[in-house]
């Protein structure tokens, strides 16, 4: 009987901690994905000053683990940027700074590319036929092709309370068959350069292709690697490029309402 009573009082009390718990937190969903509120200290879009850089100075070119600088003019690749910030505080003039703007998905490669001149990316609307076949309704099948994790965490998150993804009508699958386009995370090693194109074949037509993360997108740190395999990008045209490293679910979200036209 006193152990009754012992369990009951132990149950309770579980249960006023979750409860206090939950207040503290407060509301968890991100109910406006497009204006959310992020720290200062977030890394998202980069920005570069106009200013002229210390003449001979190659200092940010030297300590970028991923090649993403270049000079005359000073640009960054953001598909090869891992938003490490070594580059902004080893620049003696602050001429790079990384601003918490996490709008950073594109539909072309080449628009990754930030100069003094570019505040602001976003992809161009989908075709009509594009917004016919998928605008309503999206399902995605991710392949982790050889990625570190970082990047699937965050594709686990889009389906939480905080994100919930499905609201916009997109949602992941756990078969390729019943998918509309397929979400590459990781660099494509040789192991699963294959297992890659036999998913991608199974999805049936018409079907989108969506780079998540810089290790997808470019290499990232691995893009010298003997054992990176990325013939799969010679053969198919890819549809949204999703930066970062890892890439934030709101960047993920933004860069498929932004594409579609979907609302909030």
């Amino acid at each position: 009987m006193q152990g009754m009573i012992y369990d009951d009082q132990r149950s309770e009390k579980v249960i006023l901690d979750a409860i206090k718990l939950r207040i503290l937190q407060g509301d968890p969903i991100v109910h406006n994905v497009k204006n959310a509120v992020f720290p200062k200290r977030f890394r998202g879009l980069p920005v570069i000053q106009d200013k002229d850089c210390p003449e001979n100075c190659r200092q940010c070119l030297e300590i970028c683990p991923n090649q993403a600088l270049s000079l005359n003019p000073l640009t960054l690749d953001l598909g090869k940027c891992s938003l490490c910030g070594q580059c902004a505080e080893i620049c003696p003039q602050s001429i790079i700074d990384f601003s918490n703007d996490y709008h950073l998905a594109v539909n072309k490669r080449e628009n990754l590319f930030i100069s003094k001149s570019i505040k602001k990316i976003a992809p161009e609307k989908a075709s009509q036929l594009i917004k016919k076949y998928f605008g309503q309704s999206l399902k995605l099948r991710q392949v982790s092709a050889g990625g570190c994790n970082g990047c699937e965490l965050e594709l686990n998150a889009l389906s939480n309370v905080n994100f919930d993804m499905g609201r916009y009508g997109v949602e992941f699958t756990a078969s390729p068959r019943h998918a509309d386009g397929i979400v590459i995370t990781g660099p494509i090693t040789r192991n699963m350069a294959k297992a890659l194109e036999i998913a991608y074949n199974a999805l049936p037509s018409p079907k989108i292709i969506i780079l998540m993360g810089v290790c997808a997108i470019s290499g990232g740190v691995f893009q010298d690697s003997k054992e990176i395999q990325r013939q799969f990008f010679e053969t198919h045209k890819i549809d949204l490029y999703m930066p970062g490293c890892p890439t934030h679910p709101l960047t993920f979200i933004n860069g498929l309402l932004d594409f579609f036209e979907k609302k909030e």
